[in-house]
């Protein structure tokens, strides 16, 4: 039996409705900062669609209101279960913009593991967008995806921090540093933690996210990339995180 949610959250960030419309409403301003690669059709009747590693998923746009609103549900898989997602945007003094998220539906088998992982999840990629919006609006993003199924987490943290020159404790602002033979040298500040979850670095042209899944969710290591240089190419910097995910202890 299917059980019912209703997920709500809300954030301000640094930009205009337009810029944030931009980028929740169109298939390259999501791809700046949500994980996979999303198309979306400009009008209310519309179709979405969302692809991530291999896997596309359908929904139909159920709201189109330019600069105010913006909802789409997905298609009911065979046990009911099914996801809506809404958008809520509103203008605030001094250039500001207040996004309200709404997600609901129905969740089927482990629910409790999927609706705490939405949650975090969620704040995780509002955080990103935030980061988006302030840092790199506008910018086209090259997405580098990489992933590693069965490591242990405290083990795989503990060399995600060694790589990077970061202590036991981590905090947002640390700085970071990375050599590596194929991906080059990499700075920035860790700007979301959310640990043994998430890890965001920021550079001068990137928002990297570090991600474990837990053990009830495969104990995955995912890596989801956004590459604001122009020119970068997706297939090269993929196949150098892959490597350089593959090359830590599982």
């Amino acid at each position: 039996m299917g059980h019912e949610f209703e997920l709500e959250k809300e954030i301000t960030v640094a930009a205009t409705p337009d810029q944030v419309w931009d980028a929740i409403a169109t298939g390259p301003g999501v791809d700046a900062w949500f994980m996979g690669r999303s198309e979306i059709e400009a009008r209310e009747g519309g179709t979405t669609s969302f692809t991530m590693a291999g896997q596309t998923e359908l929904s139909t746009v159920t709201a189109w209101e330019p600069g105010k609103r913006f909802a789409y549900t997905g298609e009911a898989g065979d046990d009911g279960a099914f996801m809506a997602v809404e958008y809520l945007i509103e203008g605030r003094d001094g250039g500001s913009t207040t996004v309200r998220l709404v997600h609901s539906g129905i969740l089927g088998g482990d629910w409790e593991t999927e609706f705490e992982a939405m949650k975090t999840g969620w704040d995780m990629y509002l955080h990103t967008l935030a980061a988006y919006l302030r840092h790199f609006a506008g910018r086209a993003s090259t997405t580098a995806s990489g992933f590693r199924p069965g490591v242990d987490g405290p083990r795989f943290w503990a060399a995600v921090r060694e790589r990077f020159g970061l202590g036991t404790e981590v905090a947002e602002g640390d700085r970071v540093r990375l050599s590596d033979p194929e991906l080059g040298t990499v700075e920035g500040v860790v700007d979301y933690v959310d640990l043994p979850s998430f890890l965001g670095v920021r550079t001068d042209d990137a928002l990297l996210r570090f991600i474990h899944s837990g053990e009830h969710r495969g104990s995955v290591a995912v890596l989801g990339h956004h590459l604001y240089a122009p020119g970068a190419d997706q297939e090269t910097a993929e196949r150098g995180w892959q490597n350089w995910l593959g090359g830590l202890p599982a």
